[in-house]
């Protein structure tokens, strides 16, 4: 109990000043008067995890920039260059970052847990933030082909055999291909690279441990041959198999250098030491010219040692799901851009492969669990009609929960709860499953906690009746009374009083609770509407408008507590548009700094449901800002195209593009189904075809086709309601809204003369 009345902030001030540092006791003083007092100033887990990666940018900042002439990973390469548009100026930066080309692929299996990740150029990371491997072509009178280097190459997603990404790279009459997948052999899942070089001139294929990956600096401290040389073992774990002896294999330690620089063969080794955590190896399998050469390697992912935050180690499953397997049932889109169906197809796969049992936006810098992202990639699984997947997660929700209700998954997130109770909610309606006793608790608890979080009305201040101030979405900026947040809760409260009053728990008036928030955030915008430059719903009472603003538009999309056409959301977006646009895409000032995929999404979901067609060109950039593997990273930097915040695939961004075209076939309004509604009218054209389906809906799932013929739109639908057949309006833009019969299967809409002869290359 002393503890608590000890002066240690006297104490720490006097002994920094002694010493001629700065307080830092006042520093920190200052720094939360930037904030809205909150009994939680920053979730200990954001703490815990920008303090990892900044101790990583302080090893990047000793080992990279006086070792230059190492081969070093794509991004360095770029952001070191200062003749590349990705050059950062370093300084004073204390730590070196990734900053300009956050961009990977994940690989794997549906239900694994191990997602080895690749880059740009084919840098192969086998195991979660650990070393990696690359590849090189060395001619003996020709510059070296080192594809992280190479300002070209050609990279896909395939999806022939599983998932695989390929790479091919050439340059000084070299070429190198390269295919990264994850496949199941007899003794478990095992991470694959086949490669295969050419040279006009004799010389090597080198294959290299690297001490490296997207993140910078990963140790290596030994590296020796094994199984009669054919092997190599990395610290005395992972084991890098070849699948024919290598000519030569060279290694080096840091003080002697890169291998790139010992590949002679008075440099061969069987075993190399390094203390500083730099060794290098190189595996040298020499080439002829004219003949092509294929050498394959495989990486036991079982042996492997894991190091992820907030995940419990797992064992493989017993039976490995196949692709077939894993898609088997789930809802298929036919468009005629190539390019958005390759993307859509590319968004179910990383959602399956990020949802082994628990959901995790990203494979890398995101693989932990957090109950907002969750929420909007369980609702793209649910309209996929994955609902085991989904069920699955949410079983784990009560666990997840606290004896006082709140859905934990970081301190200070007061929109988690909201989220829980809406994805609950609507997975029970979409899948027509009854939810289990344990989870109908939880959704009690859930609302009773919102209810008693909520600020009393009877405060001075625009805040009353909100929930208290807190850290909510990291991009809308420091802690403040978040309308995010209360939009969310109000959601979540209307949700549980549909699921208590539909399986007959016992429920209190939630609804009457989510009208009470209502009418709070009402009297709150008006209150400071005066104190406002431009019209619209900030992102707080105590903010201007700015691009935090977006985290308002929730009241649209997804939750619809406000009418599609509420002019309050419309002058938010028309600020938006005018105000934070880069290069066609929503830029979030807050934190990202960057070009954000799913928040363009966002707007373009709110100007879809008010029947606004501004949505396609925000949908068509979304699609342009795309990596050539058919992965958005959380934020891209507007003149490199590169990552420039968070994990470099993000599936909270695949989740959004699912969402984003289903509902541009398919959209849910309240209890009515509106169809067609963000279909261009360049994708009608004469005896074209597009299909959806079967997508889940609050009433049951859909199955839709639409045909033009002439110079009308033929739209048919098979469904299988779970109740009554909803009320569908079908409203292909520049048509009048028509409103079916009820039981009705088909309908038939004039379409505009424009649609009708647009020239068939239009799209």
């Amino acid at each position: 109990m002393w503890l608590r009345w000890f002066p240690w902030r006297y104490l720490l001030s006097r002994m920094a000043r002694s010493h001629g540092f700065i307080d830092p006791v006042a520093v920190l003083s200052r720094l939360r008067r930037f904030a809205q007092p909150s009994e939680v100033m920053e979730p200990i887990e954001l703490l815990r995890a920008g303090l990892v990666f900044h101790a990583r940018g302080l090893i990047n900042t000793r080992s990279i920039q006086h070792n230059l002439n190492w081969v070093w990973p794509y991004w360095i390469e770029r952001q070191f260059d200062p003749t590349d548009k990705a050059f950062v100026p370093r300084a004073f930066s204390i730590t070196h970052v990734n900053l300009t080309n956050r961009n990977w692929t994940a690989l794997g299996v549906p239900d694994l847990n191990w997602l080895p990740i690749v880059d740009p150029r084919g840098l192969l990371t086998p195991a979660y933030d650990r070393w990696s491997i690359d590849a090189w072509v060395i001619q003996e009178d020709r510059p070296p082909l080192l594809p992280s280097r190479a300002h070209q190459a050609r990279q896909r997603l395939s999806f022939e055999q599983g998932l695989a990404v390929e790479t091919e790279v050439a340059e000084h009459g070299a070429r190198l291909s390269q295919q990264a997948q994850v496949i199941w052999e007899a003794e478990g899942p095992s991470c694959r690279l086949r490669l295969d070089a050419d040279a006009e001139t004799p010389g090597w294929l080198a294959i290299s441990l690297r001490p490296a990956n997207p993140e910078g600096v990963s140790f290596i401290q030994r590296i020796q041959r094994t199984e009669e040389g054919r092997a190599l073992q990395v610290d005395r774990g992972a084991t890098v198999r070849f699948d024919r002896l290598p000519d030569r294999v060279c290694m080096s330690y840091y003080r002697r250098g890169d291998v790139l620089q010992r590949l002679g063969a008075e440099f061969a080794a069987e075993e190399i030491h390094c203390d500083v955590g730099l060794a290098t190896a190189a595996a040298l399998f020499r080439l002829t010219p004219g003949a092509a050469r294929q050498i394959e390697v495989n990486i036991p992912l079982a042996g492997v040692r894991q190091f992820e935050p907030g995940l419990a180690a797992t064992a493989p499953p017993p039976e490995p799901l196949s692709w077939d397997q894993a898609l088997s049932g789930s809802c298929r889109l036919r468009i005629p851009d190539r390019h958005m169906q390759f993307l859509f197809d590319a968004a179910v796969r990383s959602l399956i492969l990020h949802s082994p049992g628990e959901v995790y936006p990203g494979p890398y810098t995101y693989k932990r669990f957090w109950f907002r992202d969750a929420a909007f990639m369980l609702d793209a699984l649910s309209v996929l009609g994955l609902h085991e997947r989904v069920r699955r997660t949410l079983d784990k929700f009560p666990a997840q929960q606290t004896a006082l209700g709140y859905f934990h998954s970081q301190e200070g997130e007061w929109d988690s709860n909201g989220e829980a109770l809406w994805i609950i909610e609507r997975y029970r309606r979409r899948s027509g499953e009854a939810l289990s006793p344990a989870l109908l608790r939880a959704v009690q608890k859930g609302a009773r906690w919102i209810r008693n979080k909520c600020l009393g009305e009877h405060l001075a201040a625009a805040h009353a009746g909100l929930l208290p101030a807190g850290f909510s979405a990291e991009h809308l900026g420091p802690n403040d009374y978040y309308y995010w947040d209360d939009f969310w809760s109000v959601a979540g409260l209307q949700a549980a009083q549909t699921t208590l009053a539909a399986q007959g728990g016992a429920h209190e008036n939630h609804a009457r609770e989510a009208q009470r928030l209502l009418r709070a955030i009402d009297r709150s915008i008006a209150q400071r509407s005066a104190l406002r430059t431009r019209p619209g719903v900030p992102a707080s009472p105590y903010r201007d408008m700015d691009s935090g603003a977006v985290g308002s538009l929730a009241a649209s999309y997804p939750v619809q507590v406000w009418p599609a056409r509420e002019p309050r959301l419309l002058e938010t977006v028309e600020f938006l548009l005018d105000r934070c646009m880069v290069e066609g895409g929503f830029f979030q000032d807050m934190i990202h700094s960057g070009i954000n995929p799913y928040l363009t999404l966002h707007l373009a979901q709110v100007l879809l449901r008010a029947g606004d067609q501004r949505h396609f060109a925000l949908l068509q950039r979304v699609a342009e800002l795309a990596s050539p593997t058919g992965q958005w990273p959380e934020a891209i930097h507007p003149h490199t195209g590169g990552g420039c915040m968070g994990d470099g695939q993000h599936v909270w961004a695949a989740a959004e593009w699912v969402l984003m075209l289903r509902n541009c076939f398919v959209l849910e309004e309240g209890e009515t189904l509106v169809l067609g509604a963000g279909i261009p009218l360049q994708w009608l054209r004469e005896g074209e075809r597009l299909t959806v389906g079967p997508s889940p809906t609050l009433h049951g799932p859909i199955r839709l086709e639409i045909r033009s013929q002439g110079a009308e739109a033929v739209l048919n639908w098979e469904a299988d309601w779970h109740v009554e057949a909803p009320e569908i309006v079908v409203r292909l833009p520049g048509t009048r809204p028509l409103r079916v019969t009820s039981g009705a299967t088909t309908a038939r809409v004039v379409l505009p003369r424009t649609a009708v002869s647009s020239p068939a290359g239009s799209s």
